[in-house]
């Protein structure tokens, strides 16, 4: 793969925060959200789990069918290959945090538009400025494409190191994707593995 570029995104355009912010605000803001067309058919928001604290925040694009129902991230078939992926690297789902560039579930699953991302990325922006996770992993293109404002391929920015804020990103290929694609497992296992180099975490052997 080579050595990892480190690469700055364009400033976001999330508002200012001040001192008081905290995840249970955040969530309170989200509370009976209207903000966008999403809010017609959910039956959950899916605001985002795990530690605070963690080093290692990984982001998705938007909840599916079981994560409507039960308000909680990555918990279908996805979810149940994203926590192989998290053990893999010899962590735990509950040592990284886990969250949604849109946090109400797309009708039939299909891809966020454009004015829903506008309306509900401030609130992961501002998740991201207050865990402060050494390392951020964009499951799937709208992940890596909303964090690092581009409109580059997943498979073109995959596999190379770039920054949000600061922060250093990897983006790789959304579990879903490799569910369907199972010959792109290997390189989302190349990802993982720089992704635990930078954090100097020693993989365990398999």
């Amino acid at each position: 793969m080579g050595q990892a570029q480190l690469r700055d995104s364009p400033p976001s355009n999330e508002a200012a925060l001040g001192n008081t912010d905290s995840l249970e605000l955040i969530s309170k803001d989200l509370e009976g959200c209207t903000r966008c067309k999403l809010c017609n058919a959910r039956k959950n928001i899916v605001f985002g789990e795990g530690s605070p604290a963690a080093r290692l925040m990984f982001i998705g694009e938007g909840p599916g069918e079981q994560e409507d129902l039960q308000g909680r991230p990555f918990v279908g078939k996805a979810g149940q290959l994203l926590d192989k992926m998290i053990e893999a690297i010899g962590l735990s789902r509950s040592q990284v945090y886990i969250a949604n560039v849109v946090k109400c579930r797309p009708p039939g699953n299909r891809n966020p538009e454009g004015d829903e991302i506008q309306a509900c990325s401030p609130f992961l922006f501002r998740q991201v400025q207050l865990i402060k996770p050494e390392m951020i992993v964009a499951l799937g293109k709208f992940a890596a494409q909303t964090l690092l404002q581009t409109d580059e391929r997943i498979t073109s920015l995959r596999g190379k190191l770039h920054s949000y804020q600061g922060t250093k990103l990897m983006p790789t290929f959304h579990p879903a994707y490799l569910l369907r694609n199972p010959e792109s497992k290997r390189e989302a296992w190349l990802d993982l593995k720089t992704v635990a180099r930078e954090l100097g975490i020693e993989i365990p052997r398999r």
